[in-house]
């Protein structure tokens, strides 16, 4: 499976979507014992008994406890997509329940944004956050989720970008319409005013868009959020041999040698410095919070563009929840959840003070 497959089965929608008719498997399909082989290529065949660590709260130790089936039938683009609209609609709900808002839709710059207003008065007029959604590329399962929260515990205005989708459009489009709303923006707030910020592959597509701003000699924000994301299409790291949507449980295939994702990088060099800002140059880059999880498919991609950024001398800085896996701060029944969100919002408050 490719790497953006992977990363293209972003976001808790994917497994909601996707209803499995096969039974997960049993403890006593299950192997009983740790086992490793290395093989000459210095592959690993291992199996490891893990169990629920105590480090997390009860409801997700209870989350991690789920059984899913290790396979299920493919899902074609239109399912996923119907699937993922319903759940971000149902998303919008739950957190609406505890962030309460006003959510309008429009265009800037000929792109749909919604722009999401917390309740209550505004503190921060002059400034605004600028979302950059989740769905691998192919959907949108973050435009609420990442903006209806993050909204709320920052008492800002956010604005969510709903960017051209793969395959359709494929590479730079979705960078483009992301450039286009922010520039846009810079006609009412300075960019010292402004944070541009994403979840899986918004998270990638902030970084790709920090590097397309500084390639155009486009004033950069004041800050960055880059939430399990990565940017490096050229290389696999360990984490998507590892980890499925859910962490452990769920459908894996061992990763394919060519890494990137066709549908989104298309015809583009998986080392162009914006497709894969890793190869980049990332001095100047402005204060970047990355944040990660222990069993998250992009665990890797996020730790090594987070390391490529203290490297370039980047104020970086990573926050990894132990256990939990991808993007998990999508779901409003998680104290984690919350407090991720919160940790989030403190930081781009933190940033925009200055």
């Amino acid at each position: 499976m490719k790497l953006l497959v992977h990363s293209a089965s972003l976001l808790l929608a994917s497994a909601v979507v996707q209803a499995q008719q096969q039974a997960p498997t049993t403890a006593a399909q299950a192997p009983t014992r740790d086992t490793s082989y290395i093989d000459a290529q210095g592959t690993a065949h291992i199996t490891r008994v893990i169990p629920v660590p105590k480090t997390i709260g009860i409801e997700a130790q209870r989350r991690l406890s789920r059984p899913e089936p290790d396979q299920g039938p493919p899902q074609s683009l239109a399912d996923r997509r119907k699937g993922t609209d319903a759940y971000t609609a149902r998303a919008r709900v739950e957190w609406s329940r505890l962030c309460p808002n006003q959510i309008v839709e429009e265009k800037i710059a000929g792109v749909p944004v919604r722009i999401v207003t917390p309740e209550g008065p505004e503190a921060n007029r002059d400034r605004v956050l600028l979302n950059l959604h989740g769905g691998g590329f192919n959907s949108d399962s973050g435009s609420y989720t990442e903006s209806i929260p993050i909204a709320s515990y920052s008492k800002m205005k956010v604005v969510a970008v709903l960017y051209r989708l793969a395959p359709e459009h494929p590479f730079p489009a979705a960078v483009d319409d992301s450039v286009a709303v922010y520039k846009e923006l810079l006609k009412t707030y300075q960019p010292g005013h402004i944070v541009i910020y994403g979840t899986s592959a918004g998270a990638i597509l902030t970084a790709e868009v920090a590097a397309r701003l500084k390639q155009l000699g486009v004033p950069l924000p004041a800050a960055l959020g880059i939430f399990s994301g990565m940017g490096d299409f050229a290389r696999s790291g360990d984490s998507v041999a590892l980890y499925a949507l859910r962490g452990f449980s769920g459908h894996l295939d061992p990763p394919e040698p060519e890494p990137h994702d066709p549908d989104y990088a298309a015809t583009a060099d998986p080392r162009d410095p914006v497709l894969s800002p890793i190869f980049g140059d990332l001095h100047g880059m402005p204060p970047t919070l990355f944040v990660t999880s222990g069993r998250d498919l992009l665990l890797s991609g996020t730790v090594n563009l987070h390391r490529a950024y203290l490297n370039a001398g980047v104020d970086a800085r990573l926050v990894v929840f132990d256990a939990l896996p991808h993007a998990f701060w999508y779901d409003s029944t998680l104290p984690e959840a919350i407090e991720a969100n919160h940790t989030m919002a403190d930081f781009f408050v933190q940033q925009l003070r200055k």
